[in-house]
C-alpha cells in the first residue's frame, strides 16, 4: 500500500512551501515520492513553485483549473490510479484550499483506489496571521479542514505575536465550534519557524497521521471561489506587488484574498508575487512566466484589469 499524505489549508495558507520543506526530507530519507498538485487557476504557478524539487526519485503531476466538482474529482481519481502503478513510496497530494477534504477520503475509499493507498497524514497548514473575517464558505473549510488533521501547522508564526497566534487559535475554535465539532486547538499547533526544523521535527509530522472527527456538512450553490488570470501584462515586479496592494484593497475588484504569479524585476531576474490580505512578498525564483493569478469571490474582472494597467506619477 502508498502511503498518500494530504496537505491541506486554506488558499494562501503557506501549503506549496511547506510541501517543498517536507518532501525534501523524504528525498533526503532516500523515499520515492510522488506529488499532485491541485492548482486553482488555469495556470500552473505552484507547479513551478515545486519544480525544483523534480529528480528521479520525485515526480510531479497536476490537474489544473478549478472546475466543478465532479469533474476534478474523475481528474483526481484518474491522476491517482496512473499514480498508483509508479512504485512511489509515498504520494502528496495538495488538494487545494477549496475543496473539501471529505471528497478526497471518498475517492480513496473507491476502486482501484482502496487496493493501492492508504491515508497516510492529513496536515493542515493556518497562516498565524489569519484575517478576522472570512466567508461563510471560508469559515467553514478552515473548521473542516482543520477538523481531520493530524496537525494544524501555523505558518509565518515567526512573524506574528504571540497576541496574534492566540487570536488566530481562537478563531480556528470558532470556527470548529461553528460547524458543530466538538475538536479544540491549544498548545497542540505545531508553531515553529520553518527554516529551523530538525529531523525530528519532521519525523512527528511524518507520523502525525489523521483524525475521524463529526461535524456538520455544509453545502454552498455554485462554486463559491474564482479564479482570474492575466498573461503578458508587462508589468515589472515592483509595479506589480504594489498593483496587488491596490486590487487587494479595492473593494470594487470583489473580495480578493489571494494574488500570485511571475514577474522580472528591473535587474532581468524573475521574481515570485505571493500576496494576501495582510502582506505582498515578492522572492526571487530561478525561472518564471509572465503570469498572474486573482483568486476571490464576485470578482470583477474590469476592476481588476483597470489597476493592473494603472501608472501612478512618479
Amino acid at each position: 500500500m502508498i502511503k498518500i499524505d494530504l496537505i491541506t489549508g486554506f488558499l494562501g495558507s503557506g501549503k506549496t512551501t511547506f510541501i517543498k520543506k517536507y518532501a525534501s526530507y523524504l528525498l533526503k530519507k532516500g523515499m520515492n515520492i510522488g506529488i499532485l498538485e491541485n492548482d486553482f487557476g488555469a495556470v500552473n504557478v505552484d507547479m513551478m513553485l515545486l519544480k525544483e524539487l523534480e529528480r528521479e526519485n520525485c515526480e510531479l503531476e497536476m490537474i489544473a483549473g478549478g472546475c466543478d466538482r465532479e469533474t476534478h474529482r474523475r481528474r483526481f481519481k484518474t491522476k491517482l490510479i496512473a499514480m498508483g502503478m509508479c512504485g512511489y513510496d509515498r504520494v502528496i497530494v495538495e488538494p487545494s484550499g477549496i475543496f473539501d477534504v471529505d471528497e478526497f477520503f471518498d475517492a480513496l475509499y473507491e476502486e482501484p483506489l482502496d487496493r493501492w493507498y492508504e491515508i497516510g497524514n492529513v496536515i493542515t497548514i493556518v497562516d498565524a496571521g489569519l484575517e478576522e473575517t472570512l466567508s461563510a464558505h471560508g469559515e467553514y473549510l478552515l473548521g473542516s479542514e482543520a477538523a481531520s488533521a493530524g496537525c494544524v501547522v501555523f505558518s509565518r508564526a515567526w512573524e506574528a505575536s504571540a497576541e496574534k497566534i492566540r487570536e488566530t487559535t481562537a478563531h480556528l475554535n470558532q470556527a470548529m465550534e461553528a460547524i458543530q465539532c466538538g475538536r479544540r486547538f491549544g498548545e497542540d499547533i505545531f508553531c515553529k519557524d520553518w527554516e529551523s526544523l530538525s529531523d525530528k521535527d519532521y519525523e512527528m509530522l511524518l507520523n502525525c497521521g489523521y483524525r475521524t472527527e463529526t461535524y456538520e456538512k455544509q453545502h454552498f450553490d455554485g462554486q463559491a471561489f474564482q479564479s482570474l488570470y492575466f498573461m503578458n501584462t508587462g508589468i515589472c515586479a515592483e509595479n506589480l506587488k504594489e498593483a496587488a496592494e491596490r486590487i487587494m484593497s479595492d473593494t470594487d475588484c470583489g473580495s480578493v484574498f489571494r494574488i500570485k504569479g511571475f514577474a522580472g524585476n528591473t535587474e532581468g531576474s524573475w521574481m515570485e508575487l505571493n500576496a494576501v490580505r495582510e502582506k505582498a512578498d515578492l522572492c526571487p525564483i530561478d525561472a518564471g512566466q509572465e503570469v498572474i493569478i486573482v483568486i476571490g469571490e464576485n470578482l470583477v474582472k474590469e476592476k481588476i484589469e483597470s489597476q493592473l494597467n494603472f501608472l501612478p506619477d512618479n
